[in-house]
């Protein structure tokens, strides 16, 4: 009898760095034996951000995790290592070659997070005369068709009305005796979570779990540091979550110890404190090792059960459930030109100390040096420390966005570019945010109580002269610039009269001096 020809490859499935769910919708339908795995770990994706040291080890560690999670439950996977000689460099290229070497009858994936990525796969299936099945992400509360159903017909998209629809959507943290209204009583507990803490301090601080790297994640360090020597960044506190497991342990961690103090504290500053009282999940949460459903939950459920307040409860449900959902939505529905937008027109450089921390305010410098050597700086030291600067400064939008891609670990390009440049930079001109955040020097010393002014050679309360706090000099500058804008606004019409108190004197010193700082800062 002739020999029994090969059977053919059923469906090939293609899951991504940022996709490492066992569960996800590509795997519907499909079994270990007929179908097969494909991953590739591609040089692209780290050079076209300029990808940290610890972003790019946290996703080819974590990849590497789950590619053998998966071989030990029974598939094929088809892995591309960084090094290996046949590697063409590109998830498209690297796609080529799959299809062509394998063959597939069927070519299937959970959707992308990023719309270039979605375009090169797509384009390298059809050259390989393959139709990609692409799936809605399950990880998710909502879709992206039902979030641009909520935005048709508005004039403008704000997170606090979409917010209240998945509340009520998805009944989280709603009456359970009336599901149409809230919990408490109240959809927004912001206003209780802004508390700074006192002048000595945060007080004893839980620590982290730590997630030392096993051999496996030891040989990607060693690759990251071999290849990618010139990247910015540092691996020596390198303890990320990788695993399912992982993740879980990092999620129960996070509600027993951090929640419950988590909602007042989480807009709180304070020197030499990466985490204080924030999460740290985003990773876990952007890589798919845990499931938006279940951290919602579980931080919902600790409230019921009386192990932490409604004010920390919803002010963490927001940030996943509103927030995160909420910026998907504008980027999918605004791509690919929100990536170009610049309402403001700033046009500055991004200062080279973004890339080594030695800025010369203490505020500024630790955020940095943080990003830097652990790939992680939460909310308020983005948004208002860091994002606060560039904004100020003037710093063209696609250079921020570029450097916060490259530096954070948990930075996919759906959740990081609207946050950078709609929230932080305000540079699509309130598609996202109602009013550009800026601030001056005041606010981080009123939200550090003061811990990182005492030492610094700036003074918050100054806007000109030799002591003056950068942040406070050029918000007023910033203020001018844009005076016409922010007039017509009404949160920021006070800032304006403000800004009108000023005589023509002081207001040509304050445009003299922020230019001046500009051109040393380039």
């Amino acid at each position: 009898m002739p020999p029994e020809s090969p059977r053919r490859l059923r469906r090939l499935i293609l899951v991504l760095g940022d996709q490492l769910d066992a569960g996800a919708a590509a795997f519907d339908g499909c079994d270990p034996a007929h179908d097969a795995i494909w991953m590739a770990e591609v040089h692209e994706e780290s050079a076209h951000a300029g990808s940290s040291q610890p972003r790019t080890a946290l996703f080819l560690a974590a990849m590497r995790h789950f590619a053998r999670e998966r071989r030990e439950a029974g598939w094929t996977v088809h892995y591309t290592e960084l090094d290996d000689p046949r590697n063409r460099g590109s998830l498209g290229a690297e796609l080529r070659r799959a299809l062509q070497d394998l063959r597939p009858a069927s070519l299937g994936m959970t959707a992308p997070g990023d719309w270039r990525v979605l375009r090169m796969l797509r384009e390298a299936a059809a050259a390989e005369g393959h139709e990609l099945d692409v799936r809605a992400d399950r990880h998710f509360f909502g879709t992206v068709q039902e979030f641009a159903a909520h935005a048709r017909g508005r004039r403008s998209l704000r997170l606090e009305a979409f917010y209240r629809e998945q509340r009520r959507r998805h009944g989280v943290l709603m009456d359970v005796m009336d599901g149409s209204q809230p919990a408490g009583g109240r959809w927004n507990f912001d206003a209780d979570n802004r508390a700074a803490f006192a002048p000595e301090g945060p007080g004893e601080v839980p620590a982290p779990p730590v997630f030392a790297p096993d051999a496996l994640t030891r040989e990607v360090l060693a690759l990251v540091r071999r290849r990618y020597a010139g990247h910015a960044g540092s691996l020596e506190a390198f303890d990320w979550p990788l695993t399912r497991a992982q993740a879980l342990r990092a999620l129960d961690a996070f509600v027993r110890e951090r929640l419950p103090r988590f909602g007042r504290w989480q807009d709180a500053l304070w020197p030499g404190q990466a985490l204080l009282w924030h999460s740290r999940l985003s990773a876990a949460l952007n890589l798919k090792l845990l499931g938006a459903r279940e951290v919602v939950g579980a931080a919902e459920q600790a409230w019921r059960d009386g192990a932490a307040d409604l004010a920390s409860a919803e002010g963490f449900i927001r940030q996943v459930l509103g927030w995160r959902e909420y910026v998907r939505g504008i980027y999918w529905t605004r791509m690919p030109g929100y990536a170009d937008a610049n309402a403001l027109g700033a046009q500055a450089d991004l200062p080279g100390y973004f890339w080594n921390g030695d800025a010369p305010m203490p505020c500024l410098a630790d955020a940095l040096r943080q990003t830097l050597r652990t790939g992680y700086a939460h909310h308020i030291q983005r948004l208002m420390v860091i994002g606060l600067y560039t904004l100020l400064l003037g710093v063209q939008p696609r250079q921020v966005h570029g450097w916060f891609l490259a530096v954070y670990a948990d930075a996919v390009e759906w959740v990081e570019l609207p946050n950078v440049l709609g929230m932080s930079q305000f540079a699509d001109g309130g598609v996202m945010a109602s009013k550009p955040y800026a601030a001056s020097g005041q606010y981080i010393w009123r939200m550090s109580a003061g811990a990182y002014c005492r030492g610094c050679r700036f003074d918050p309360a100054q806007r000109v002269g030799p002591r003056a706090c950068p942040y406070t000099l050029l918000y007023w500058d910033f203020l001018m610039r844009h005076e016409a804008l922010l007039a017509d606004h009404p949160r920021t019409a006070m800032q304006v009269r403000n800004l009108q108190r000023l005589d023509a004197g002081e207001r040509a010193r304050i445009v003299r001096e922020a230019e001046s700082w500009r051109m040393t800062q380039a």
